[in-house]
């Protein structure tokens, strides 16, 4: 006789493999980038896409990413430029030739923020205890960005890969959260 609550055949080899899975969600600083806001109609945001050599999203909520460069959609009329730290003085330059007269704001706000990344299968699971967002691959795919909190700091959250988020939150708020994630990682340890 079968054992109670223990299922046999293929469902308790799925439910094996899912407690043999590696657990877990690791912590990185990211490296500094350059990073601008920008603002601006949606004739200049193809403008500015083009000098970035990434088109800006047009739909709400997701990122573009091109040769190391990513522009993340955050309002209707507003995008984040992400790129490697060494291209900000050409980023600024090309988007200004390329603008000219257009009515438009570009911000640097390179030093503004850190990057931080959580990776890992239980990921989700670890920013969810502190927010508010349903982080469920079906509910926040891979290629989504928003902006939300976690605990008490405001920040850009980013899902570039199905198991992997990009936090950008302000410096000063940066050790906060990493103390935070850091706690609400501790049950995931494998």
């Amino acid at each position: 006789m079968a054992e109670p609550g223990v299922e046999r055949g293929p469902a308790r080899h799925r439910q094996l493999d899912r407690l043999a899975a590696p657990r877990g969600a690791a912590l990185s600083a990211l490296p500094p980038e350059s990073r601008f806001s920008f603002r601006g109609g949606a004739d200049a945001a193809g403008a500015a896409g083009e000098a970035f050599g990434v088109a800006l999203p047009m739909t709400p909520e997701r990122a573009s990413v091109q040769e190391g460069r990513a522009a993340l959609w955050l309002g209707p009329d507003e995008w984040l430029l992400l790129a490697p730290a060494s291209a900000g003085a050409e980023i600024a330059a090309a988007i200004a030739r390329s603008l000219g007269e257009r009515l438009h704001a570009l911000v640097d706000i390179g030093h503004r923020d850190a990057a931080i990344g959580v990776a890992g299968p239980d990921a989700p699971a670890v920013l969810n205890s502190a927010c508010p967002l349903d982080l469920d691959l079906s509910v926040f795919p891979a290629g989504r960005c928003t902006r939300t909190v976690f605990a008490k700091a405001g920040m850009v959250l980013w899902r570039p890969e199905a198991a992997a988020f990009r936090l950008e939150v302000a410096r000063s708020f940066a050790p906060y959260v990493w103390r935070m994630l850091e706690e609400a990682g501790r049950e995931y340890r494998a």
